[in-house]
């Protein structure tokens, strides 16, 4: 057993969806959350400082005494994963959880025609982390298409409008001609976008957040290392923000709920305090 939190970042709001997942399935647990929201959006960024970027995040994460480390995120899943748990994990015994695989693998369970669509960042994408995922699934079609936009609506907490289904219809249009039935959403942004999303792919294609099956790779990793809270803890959150703390907390209620409240501005060594 072990009351210590469990460290979780994104490079903005986006991780929340996989944060509230871990709420609602370890009611015990604590955690700490880190949006780097002055480096946000990590997409459009090139894969070695997004790498960068996110090691600095974990490392103060790790500093600050947390159990394990939720990589929310991924474009820095696809950056970051290998190098994550080769410092982490190996090297302090701290074990690394990303979002990727959870995805692909409710993915394959859910298709029922083997086509499914990807939609990420432009970073997640490009580095064809989902390729490689599926590619232990036999005869699978994937049809991947990079949507930068979405994360700028949501981070200025559009989740609805003529603006963002516009931008969603040009995306989705060769995800929608490949006649998938399933549809992948590649960002822990996304899901805030699932009601726009939804409208336009048709209530026959199953949208596929990573959030859940994340929470339960959780459980299972912390299961397999005694690592679970005690039963009838009671648990804390702590939000950190390293850009305006005041203007994510804002943001953040809006997606994740009462939980957030009291969102500090991260600076070196102020997750130990």
């Amino acid at each position: 057993m072990d009351s210590r939190p469990i460290g979780v970042f994104d490079s903005g709001v986006g991780g929340l969806t996989v944060a509230r997942a871990i709420i609602d399935q370890l009611p015990n647990e604590s955690i700490t959350y880190v949006g780097d929201t002055l480096n946000s959006p990590y997409g459009p960024k090139p894969i070695s400082e997004v790498r960068r970027l996110a090691l600095e995040v974990m490392d103060e994460l790790v500093a600050s005494g947390v159990k394990m480390l939720v990589i929310a995120c991924n474009s820095a899943s696809a950056a970051v994963l290998r190098d994550a748990r080769e410092r982490y994990t190996e090297g302090l015994g701290v074990p690394v959880i990303e979002v990727i695989q959870p995805a692909v693998r409710k993915a394959v369970g859910t298709s029922g025609n083997r086509k499914v669509g990807v939609i990420g960042t432009t970073a997640t994408i490009t580095s064809r982390a989902y390729e490689d995922a599926f590619a232990a699934a036999v005869d699978f079609e994937i049809t991947s298409v990079a949507c930068p936009k979405f994360v700028d609506f949501v981070e200025a907490g559009v989740t609805s409008g003529p603006e963002l289904l516009a931008a969603a219809q040009e995306y989705l249009e060769p995800i929608k001609d490949a006649g998938v039935d399933t549809l992948v959403l590649g960002c822990t942004h996304y899901p805030l976008l699932q009601a726009a999303l939804s409208y336009v792919m048709g209530d026959r294609v199953n949208l596929v957040s990573s959030a859940d099956e994340t929470a339960k790779d959780v459980f299972r990793v912390l299961t397999e290392h005694d690592l679970l809270a005690p039963e009838g803890s009671k648990p804390s959150f702590r939000f950190y923000a390293t850009g305006d703390a005041a203007e994510f907390e804002v943001l953040a209620k809006r997606f994740l709920g009462p939980e957030v409240s009291g969102v500090r501005h991260l600076q070196r060594k102020v997750l130990d305090d």
